[in-house]
C-alpha cells in the first residue's frame, strides 16, 4: 500500500491530521463501526471522564483493527464524534498522541453531537483502515 498525504494548507498538521490521502496498492479496506468506551459486554464505562473514555474507545478500535490484521498505523480516515466538543479538545492530546505513536496522521473530522447511543457516552470514533 502507499500512502500520499495531501496537504494544501499545513496548518492540519499542528492538529494531528491531513486533509486528505491518496491510497494506492491496497488489498483490503476496513470499515469499522463507531468504537465508544464500552467493556466486551457493551456497557458504557467512565462516565463523566472524557480522558478515559477517549482512551477506551481507541483501545476497543484497535481491538477491531487487530481482528481485521490490522492496527492504528492502517487507519486513512476517523471521524470522532463527541458530546462536548471543548471538553474532548482539552484531551485532544489523548487522541493524537495515541495516533502519533502508531505513526499514522490520518484525515479527520471532528463533530459535535447532542448524544451518543448510550447518554452516559462523551465519545465515539468511527474508522476506515486500508492494509
Amino acid at each position: 500500500m502507499e500512502r500520499t498525504t495531501v496537504n494544501p494548507w499545513p496548518w492540519s498538521v499542528e492538529f494531528g491530521f491531513t486533509q486528505g490521502e491518496v491510497v494506492s496498492g491496497q488489498g483490503r479496506t476496513v470499515y469499522c463501526a463507531g468504537q465508544a468506551a464500552t467493556d466486551a459486554e457493551g456497557r458504557p464505562r467512565h462516565e463523566g471522564d472524557m480522558a478515559a473514555q477517549v482512551e477506551l474507545s481507541l483501545a476497543n478500535l484497535e481491538e477491531v483493527l487487530a481482528a481485521a490484521g490490522m492496527t492504528l498505523a492502517n487507519l486513512v480516515r476517523l471521524t470522532v464524534y463527541t458530546t462536548d466538543v471543548d471538553l474532548l479538545l482539552r484531551h485532544y492530546g489523548v487522541l493524537v498522541g495515541r495516533l502519533g505513536a502508531a505513526g499514522v496522521s490520518s484525515t479527520m473530522t471532528l463533530l459535535g453531537v447532542t448524544r451518543l447511543a448510550f447518554p452516559s457516552l462523551l465519545v465515539e470514533l468511527e474508522a476506515t483502515a486500508v492494509g
